[in-house]
């Protein structure tokens, strides 16, 4: 039906076009007021307008291009973490990353955070004050592990070697043999060197001393080898963000029964949520009340203890990631990032530049370049590749800043059109900057391996 006009029911036509007058004018005002507002919000700085991000190839050391599948994920509704339906796909997430990770540890779970936070979680439930704790340092991420365990009071002791290395199975007996530490904390790859910790032996070892081993696999699950039971490591952790090709913000865990009877030990409950039966350890009680492993456990058994809300799409998301990577099969995966890696290696060669490392020891997911003397600033690369091509290589850290360039081939990134790209984006670069490559060399190199391996 027809709305009655704001003039209807006036009596002379004189007071008609006076309320007529009356009307605009309060319209003029209207419009004004909202113009105003529009212009507010464009003058905002962007504040008021949709995300639209160009379009990136994450080829550094991570983050990586997320699987779509994933993405999909993470758009499904929200439930709450007592819903069963919900409990459920907990229960779905921890079988699945018991195979990720190889093992029949039945504490396989999600820490809400980023990689860091799983290593927080670990260490800070692990680590009581005062046990010494071994860290061997090979890149930036072993002096994290050790900074972390001093803040919950751990006695740090370190070894170190040159970044570029690894250490063997005899340096590290030594060290325990030396220190008789509680824990041995260590990387299983360190993006900032690139290079790939040998752990087959290790474990054993730890066990012949009765000491811990904790190992931070976020840079390399998923791409290399990592067998946790087979290499009796005791408790483990990871990130979505590289080789999972997930989004940061959620750190999957797992910890054999050496580990869970050091957690019953510390156990403790804050009140308001301690069940009246439950039975607290006698031991000093975990650092941390948000990354205690021992609560986490109730949060993720039957119990189902109310420690934390869920982040429920982080859950879909890392549920994705080990569905897909499973899927495809790990030990296919395995060979998808080494020929990945192998290719782009062949042609960085081949565009006459030195890799960087330890040859033997190289992760299979990422490449460290050592910058030419010809290239007079190495940022601008690092930024005409991101701002001419949308692809985004990394820097590196301390001793290795502003020597090497990272190149990460990872998860969803780890295919040939994605190398090929970076190849031509790469020796196009070099050139305006003052790297003669040979031209179409790398492309050439890249694409023989990639054919070799089709034979």
């Amino acid at each position: 039906m027809p709305q009655p006009s704001p003039l209807e029911g006036l009596g002379s036509p004189l007071d008609r076009r006076c309320a007529s007058v009356r009307l605009a004018a309060k319209r003029s005002r209207r419009d004004d007021k909202v113009g105003t507002a529009r212009q507010n919000v464009q003058d905002s700085g962007g504040l008021f307008r949709d995300l639209d991000p160009e379009p990136r190839l994450l080829m550094g050391p991570g983050p990586v291009d997320v699987y779509p599948r994933v993405l999909r994920a993470m758009s499904v509704p929200l439930q709450g973490q007592f819903d069963p339906q919900f409990a459920e796909y907990m229960n779905q997430t921890m079988a699945l990353y018991r195979r990720v990770f190889a093992t029949g540890n039945h504490w396989t779970f999600l820490i809400d955070g980023t990689a860091r936070a799983g290593i927080e979680a670990c260490l800070a439930s692990i680590v009581a004050p005062g046990d010494t704790v071994l860290v061997p340092i090979f890149g930036r991420f072993g002096h994290l592990k050790a900074e972390i365990a001093r803040r919950v009071r751990g006695n740090v002791v370190t070894i170190a070697t040159e970044w570029g290395g690894v250490f063997t199975p005899d340096e590290i007996e030594a060290a325990i043999r030396k220190h008789k530490p509680r824990v041995v904390a260590i990387c299983q790859g360190d993006t900032s060197t690139t290079m790939l910790q040998p752990l087959a032996e290790i474990g054993a070892l730890c066990r012949n001393h009765d000491v811990l081993l904790y190992v931070d696999c976020t840079a390399s699950l998923g791409g290399n080898p990592f067998e946790t039971d087979a290499w009796q490591i005791d408790i483990a952790s990871a990130g979505l963000q590289k080789c999972l090709s997930g989004p940061p913000g959620s750190a999957p865990v797992t910890f054999n029964e050496r580990v869970v009877e050091v957690l019953r030990h510390r156990k403790h409950v804050e009140q308001g949520i301690k069940p009246p039966d439950l039975v607290e350890g006698n031991g000093p009680i975990i650092q941390s009340n948000y990354f205690d492993l021992a609560m986490l456990m109730d949060y993720w058994s039957p119990r189902r203890l109310n420690h934390h809300t869920e982040a429920a799409s982080m859950l879909y998301a890392a549920r994705e990631c080990a569905r897909v990577v499973l899927e495809e099969g790990l030990e296919a995966g395995f060979a998808r990032h080494r020929l990945a890696s192998g290719a782009l290696r062949a042609g960085l060669t081949a565009m006459g530049l030195e890799l960087f490392g330890d040859a033997r020891h190289w992760m299979a997911n990422v490449t460290g370049v050592v910058i030419p003397g010809a290239v007079k600033t190495a940022d601008k690369v690092r930024s005409d590749m991101l701002a001419d091509f949308g692809i985004e290589i990394g820097t590196s850290f301390g001793p290795l800043h502003g020597k090497i360039w990272r190149i990460g081939t990872m998860g969803y990134v780890c295919r040939k059109a994605n190398v090929l790209r970076c190849l031509t984006a790469l020796e196009a670069v070099l050139r305006r900057n003052g790297f003669a490559a040979p031209a179409g060399a790398a492309v050439d190199a890249a694409c023989a391996v990639y054919d070799a391996a089709s034979t």
